[in-house]
């Protein structure tokens, strides 16, 4: 691999950022309030999945009255 100095190096990094297409603010917020939504629906469903877990196995080996 060959070796470039830093000048060329911070030249092309600019290059290579330029062709980014960042996203605009709405879609940054509706990419968010997704990203809560789904992490709340699988903490959720995890809870719901422990919380029976839980109550078959004390079912099963009669702990806990």
């Amino acid at each position: 691999m060959a070796k470039t100095n830093p000048g060329q190096f911070v030249k092309e990094f600019r290059q290579e950022l330029s062709k980014v297409t960042w996203p605009t603010r709405k879609e940054t917020m509706v990419t968010t309030g997704l990203v809560f939504v789904m992490v709340t629906l699988t903490a959720t469903f995890f809870f719901l999945v422990d919380l029976l877990l839980n109550q078959g196995v004390k079912l099963v080996l009669g702990l806990g009255g």
